[in-house]
């Protein structure tokens, strides 16, 4: 089933302290946002990749991407001041009945885990990718533990989040009329109601790559997948 995917990348990356856009970070050669583009430029069902970007950074991406065999399905739009604002800007340029939004820092999400995501998605609105929390979560108040969290409930949510068009755009719209900022695309769609959010358990490859030690953990990933696929 086809799809069109919004892909966010007009960050700051500060976190990363590389002094520019965290995607242009070279990752065993190639800028980081190129191994996530080629991901969904390899998928027959991904219609059209919508990345969002700042408009000084634009001639930088349309260099980087001139040329590739998928330029043709690739599209700019301009981001907003937050990441909600900059997926509700891409939202303009989607005409499919999916669609998708990912990090552009998210280079290893898996073909199958997509599929499960659109279909899930056409089936009941919305879906999005997650891994159960591996680890005990304490909550503390000043550096005090006050509560053990039960972890058999506890998702860590990833990239892609999957919907049908019609419902991100109406939770989008919501948000803007009562001025609330969610954390994703899904924390709208809850907040709205009446639509559940439903999950495809992932892998913990798919990673987001935030901060420098993250770059150790791409790079061995990378290697994973070049010993499996050799």
């Amino acid at each position: 089933m086809e799809y069109e995917v919004i892909i966010p990348a007009a960050g700051s990356g500060t976190r990363m302290g590389a002094g520019k856009n965290k995607l242009f970070i070279e990752l065993n050669g190639r800028p980081i946002i190129l191994h996530t583009l080629d991901v969904f430029a390899a998928d027959r069902d991904c219609s059209k990749m919508i990345a969002v970007i700042q408009p000084k950074e634009e001639k930088i991406f349309k260099e980087m991407t001139a040329g590739r065999e998928y330029e043709g399905k690739l599209e700019f739009v301009y981001g907003g001041a937050e990441r909600q604002h900059s997926v509700y800007n891409g939202l303009t340029a989607v005409s499919g009945e999916i669609v998708l939004v990912h990090d552009g820092a998210r280079p290893f999400i898996r073909r199958p885990v997509i599929r499960q995501l659109v279909r899930e998605a056409a089936r009941s609105g919305a879906a999005i990718a997650a891994v159960p929390v591996k680890d005990t979560i304490k909550k503390a108040v000043r550096q005090e533990v006050v509560e053990t969290i039960d972890r058999s409930s506890l998702w860590q949510i990833q990239t892609p989040q999957a919907f049908r068009l019609s419902i991100l755009q109406k939770a989008h719209e919501w948000a803007k009329a009562e001025d609330y900022l969610g954390t994703d695309e899904a924390s709208l769609v809850e907040k709205m109601g009446d639509i559940p959010v439903k999950i495809i358990e992932s892998d913990y490859d798919n990673m987001k790559i935030t901060t420098p030690e993250d770059l150790y953990f791409a790079r061995a990933v990378l290697e994973k997948r070049t010993h499996l696929n050799g």
